[in-house]
């Protein structure tokens, strides 16, 4: 389906209405859990009226693009958007925005841990706001001790980076403008860090973004994530996005630190070697390049824009 030139806006070239908002639903070996995921979703957004389904089919090695299309025969509104090998969570995101045919995108994950009843209203409130994340906050939340303890301080590092308090900082849960997320398409990553590099952009770009609490439940299925391997790369994500962003935010505990360790060196050298030595120097003027490079980067930032 397209849109053809001259159309009423809200229409397609046939004449039918054009959907308001597109679920994008990314599935890597998910046979146990899709079909009940695209039955609710069909449940759950006939209130919105009018609304489509994509299902980004990720490589997977079981019976998930069997499934899927055979739900397509049996649900309308079901797009299937195949990838040819398993390409990863951000890609599988970004190729259905760009067979989306909505100017709302809604995402959330096929495994069962979202309550999908919650998203009509997500849609709903998107109306005054860039971006709504269903934050999960609410009093049904499923979460292993595992995750919750690296996610503590990545949270509080994003809050930092951001200057807000962040109670999730990649909720696979949300509805946002299309025309956004295009804006930040090149920066946002293939794999799971999708989320939080969204999240953090649009914070830092001030767009509107509202947090709503939303319950979380055990997953259908072998999750996957690794705990360990994708903090790390969480990590790396929230380094290189917050750089990009707020280098000021990023490097200014570094240039304390450095200043700090210049300034008791210095102390050192002055009241009991009596000499100036060249460790002071090196830190000095590593304090001094940071400093320079952090208020250049951040000049840079301010000047681009996005």
């Amino acid at each position: 389906m397209s849109f053809a030139a001259g159309d009423p806006a809200g229409t397609d070239g046939a004449g039918a209405v054009a959907p308001t908002v597109s679920v994008l639903v990314p599935c890597y070996n998910e046979e146990h859990a899709v079909e009940e995921t695209v039955r609710q979703l069909d449940d759950a957004m006939a209130v919105v009226g009018h609304y489509e389904i994509v299902a980004i089919e990720d490589g997977s090695t079981d019976d998930t693009l069997a499934k899927l299309h055979a739900l397509a025969a049996r649900f309308p509104r079901l797009r299937v958007v195949a990838h040819d090998r398993n390409r990863g969570y951000g890609a599988a995101l970004k190729t259905g925005m760009r067979n989306a045919l909505a100017p709302l995108i809604a995402i959330t994950d096929a495994d069962g841990t979202y309550p999908i009843a919650d998203l009509p209203r997500l849609v709903a409130m998107a109306a005054n706001f860039d971006m709504v994340v269903g934050a999960r906050t609410g009093s049904d939340v499923t979460y292993s001790t595992l995750r919750k303890i690296p996610k503590f301080f990545l949270r509080k590092w994003i809050n930092w980076i951001v200057n807000m308090k962040v109670p999730d900082i990649n909720s696979g849960m949300r509805v946002f403008r299309k025309d956004m997320a295009q804006k930040f398409v090149r920066i946002l990553p293939n794999g799971f860090s999708f989320t939080i590099t969204i999240t953090i952009s649009a914070l830092r770009n001030n767009y509107r973004v509202h947090f709503e609490p939303i319950n979380y439940f055990q997953r259908k299925g072998k999750s996957k994530i690794h705990p360990i391997k994708d903090t790390l790369r969480f990590a790396q994500i929230i380094g290189r996005t917050g750089m990009y962003f707020a280098p000021l935010r990023i490097l200014a505990p570094v240039i304390v630190l450095l200043l700090a360790g210049s300034a008791a060196s210095l102390a050192y050298d002055t009241f009991v070697l009596r000499d100036l030595t060249e460790k002071s120097l090196v830190l000095l003027t590593m304090s001094l390049n940071v400093g320079i490079f952090a208020i250049l980067a951040d000049m840079i930032d301010k000047r681009s824009g996005i």
